[in-house]
Order: structure tokens, then C-alpha cells, then sequence
């Protein structure tokens, strides 16, 4: 069988023309959210059932069940490979791929392997989440960076983190900057200019929606401070690093 010239016919037939596929930018973004420890947004993908959506999703097997199972091993090494470069044993994570693939064999049903799927990347998530945020001894630091981290699109102040945790701003501050070497303010700013980064990369989203989603005071604020922290402007950075962390291979 010549799969080389039946794919040249496939491809010269009217319906392929049909044939489209989600936009790359959701896909980017879900696995920045499993890689970054984004419990939240995991969760509510998990919830919308967006992996056994069809539409936009690729074709790789006529049986339903094995196509999603298809889709479930690339999904499964994709995450490995991302996690893996951002700070998980390449041991650990491997060895959690070969565990949730091997399950699919007693998988037979779409709800099944949707069920697998969402069991995996919630535990890739809730992993990368403890990695991303085991730096510190401290419990109210690592309280303050969880607070922080759920709080993220709101805008923040010391003594909203404070009055979370029980504790004095003062105590918090000089805490905090003891234990991590910056003050709380600096690290909210770096922490939303990471988001930032980001959708920058990974979205299409304006300035200015950006700037609101992460609750800047302003679009000339959230340029002012971007530039400040990564030494360029959002535009620049953009048209530098747009989806470029598509690349396994690359590290940050």
C-alpha cells in the first residue's frame, strides 16, 4: 500500500477543505496551566469536558473510543515533556506517563478515558503546583505565594495578603523579604507579569484586555511596569516569543 499517494488523493478531495482545527492558543494555554500548577483553570477545563470535545480535534482513528485514547497518549507525552522542563524529576514524570497509558488497555468507553485524562492532568497539576511554590520553609510565605497565586488577576495589596493569613502587614513584610530577599509588592508585580507573558505568547488578547484581566490600574501602567521587570515592551515581546514555547526542546 502506497499511504504516500493515497494521502496526496486525500488531500486533493473537496471535504479536507472542511476539515478544521481548534485553535492552537487553547491548547497552548491549557498545558501553560498544567505546567504552572494552575489547579483552577485545569479543574474548569476538566469540567467543560473540553478533551472529549470534538470539534476542532483531529481525526486519528474511525472507533471513537481509540481515537480519544490517541489523543489521551499525545496529551499525556506533551505534558511530560513541559513538565519536565519546568522543574519535575524526568524520572518522576516518565514513570507517571507509563502509568496512566498503560491504564487506557482496561479503558473501553469515552467516559472512561475522560475520566483517566482528567485524573492525569490533575495530578500533573497539583505536582507542578508544589514544585512551582516549594522554594520557601516558611508557612506563612508559602501561604502568602498560594494567596497570591489564587488572587493573581485581582489587584493585591499587603495588607489584603495579611489579613488572609492572620497576621500583621508589617510582620509579612519584613518576613517575607527575609525569607525571599524582595518585598511582597515586587513579587505580586513579577508573579502578573508572568501571566502576562504568558497570554502574550500564547493568546491573541489586546493590551489593553491583558492589562484588565490581571488588574493593572491602566494599559500605560501595565506597559510601564512590563517593561520595567523584563526590559522591553509587551509588543516586543510578543513579536519575539509568540507561541515559540510550542518548541519541547527549548527551556525557558
Amino acid at each position: 500500500m502506497n499511504y504516500h499517494n493515497e494521502w496526496l488523493l486525500l488531500e486533493a478531495e473537496d471535504d479536507i477543505d472542511n476539515m478544521e482545527h481548534r485553535k492552537v492558543t487553547e491548547e497552548f494555554l491549557f498545558y501553560q496551566a498544567v505546567i504552572s500548577g494552575d489547579v483552577e483553570a485545569v479543574a474548569k477545563n476538566c469540567e467543560q469536558k473540553r478533551f472529549v470535545d470534538s470539534e476542532g480535534v483531529g481525526t486519528l482513528s474511525k472507533n471513537a473510543v481509540t481515537n480519544l485514547k490517541y489523543h489521551f497518549v499525545i496529551s499525556t507525552a506533551m505534558i511530560t515533556r513541559l513538565c519536565g522542563q519546568k522543574g519535575m524529576e524526568m524520572e518522576q514524570a516518565f514513570r507517571m506517563s507509563d502509568f496512566y497509558i498503560q491504564k487506557l488497555d482496561d479503558i473501553h468507553t469515552i467516559e472512561g478515558v475522560q475520566s483517566l485524562h482528567d485524573e492525569m492532568v490533575m495530578d500533573y497539576t497539583q505536582k507542578m503546583r508544589k514544585i512551582c511554590r516549594n522554594d520557601t520553609k516558611s508557612k506563612h510565605i508559602n501561604d502568602c505565594k498560594e494567596y497570591i497565586y489564587s488572587h493573581i488577576k485581582e489587584r493585591i495589596t499587603i495588607e489584603d495578603v495579611a489579613s488572609a493569613l492572620g497576621v500583621s502587614a508589617s510582620y509579612l513584610s519584613r518576613l517575607f523579604k527575609k525569607e525571599t530577599g524582595e518585598s511582597i509588592s515586587s513579587y505580586i508585580r513579577e508573579q502578573k507579569i508572568e501571566k502576562a507573558k504568558n497570554l502574550l505568547q500564547y493568546s491573541d488578547y489586546a493590551m489593553i484586555d491583558i492589562a484588565n484581566r490581571l488588574s493593572f490600574s491602566s494599559q500605560s501602567h501595565f506597559i510601564q511596569q512590563f517593561r520595567e521587570t523584563v526590559g522591553m515592551t509587551p509588543k516586543k515581546y510578543r513579536d519575539l516569543n509568540q507561541m515559540l514555547q510550542w518548541d519541547v526542546k527549548k527551556d525557558d
